[in-house]
């Protein structure tokens, strides 16, 4: 059975479309992010899925049943899937056990077990307006959640989250998936949060998709640089340049830019398979060092893990055979 498929799906805004012929399909339990710059089409995009916003065309279908769009139903939604927006309201001035109660349909220690799955136990007594930003939210997530979704749409769950409160939610999110035996897709635009979490990976721009694979796939061979660009640092290298790290190319790539990512260069000693480069910079990033180099008249940015390179520095650069990526 097809747990979720979106066929099509498209929605015009007040002067463009928002969301243009999107089609995708999810599995039972597969981890799907969506990444884009803001203004691509996202949010609108899960709000159709939620049921949430009628869309122009197209259509979604939950568990191969459609789900009708609030033009076609009196109160707006499907029951099997649970929608968590960016803001998260909560009522004021209420404490949180009574918040969850009007919306809890689960025997008590159901709930129980989800309060302290969601870590929460010890916020109950507390009203709403006594809450941080973190802690509101995983109320916002228990409330959902007590509703016993199969999908849950989470819309840029970790912006706005500090170290703490971000690790903490990953963890939950986890567990949501696993113990509950929810399946999530969500929204991010921080490349760590998708690459580490996801299974696929849908990129969009100006509300068409324009890539979909695993995190490797979209990290390592990017359809083109806006892709590239969302999910970390990169180098771009001339076809001339990429000739002479990498040898003469395939006809079809002689005319091509390389993509390098900085992790991909290593630091060698001089040989005939390396190229010398003069140190302009150094970054240390606690993990890990980020050189800025010249070489040629291109800058090049490398990473890596340990270096005794100062500014000024000649150091040699070489390029594994299967590195880069051509666009």
């Amino acid at each position: 059975m097809m747990f979720l498929k979106v066929a099509g799906i498209s929605k015009q805004g007040e002067d463009e479309a928002v969301v243009q012929d999107i089609s995708f399909t999810q599995r039972e339990f597969e981890r799907i992010a969506i990444a884009g710059e803001t203004g691509s089409g996202k949010s609108t995009l899960l709000k159709i899925i939620a049921g949430l916003i009628q869309p122009d065309a197209g259509q979604v279908f939950f568990e191969e049943e459609r789900v009708l769009g609030p033009a076609e139903k009196l109160v707006a939604g499907h029951p099997g899937i649970a929608y968590l927006s960016q803001q998260y309201e909560l009522p004021e001035f209420l404490r949180v056990e009574q918040v969850l109660r009007y919306a809890n349909s689960l025997e008590q220690e159901a709930a129980d077990a989800l309060y302290a799955l969601c870590r929460i136990t010890h916020l109950l007594h507390r009203r709403t307006d006594q809450l941080s930003g973190g802690e509101r939210q995983r109320i916002a997530l228990a409330r959902l959640l007590l509703t016993s979704p199969r999908l849950l749409l989470l819309d840029e769950p970790f912006s706005n989250l500090d170290t703490g409160h971000k690790n903490l939610l990953k963890t939950i999110i986890r567990d949501i998936g696993e113990q509950l035996e929810i399946t999530c897709l969500l929204i991010s635009h921080d490349p760590l949060d998708t690459l580490s979490w996801a299974q696929q990976i849908l990129v969009m721009q100006n509300g068409k998709l324009l890539q979909a694979g695993t995190p490797e796939q979209i990290y390592r061979q990017p359809i083109n640089e806006y892709v590239a660009s969302l999910f970390g640092k990169y180098n771009l290298l001339s076809p001339e340049l990429a000739q002479v790290l990498k040898g003469v190319p395939a006809p079809e790539h002689q005319h091509k830019r390389l993509l390098v990512r900085p992790e991909a260069f290593t630091i060698t000693s001089a040989s005939s398979q390396a190229v010398q480069a003069q140190v302009r910079s150094v970054t240390f990033y606690g993990s890990y060092y980020e050189l800025e180099v010249q070489w040629a008249d291109t800058v090049l940015l490398i990473k890596t893990t340990a270096t005794q390179a100062t500014p000024g520095d000649k150091i040699y650069l070489s390029l594994a055979p299967e590195a880069g990526w051509y666009l």
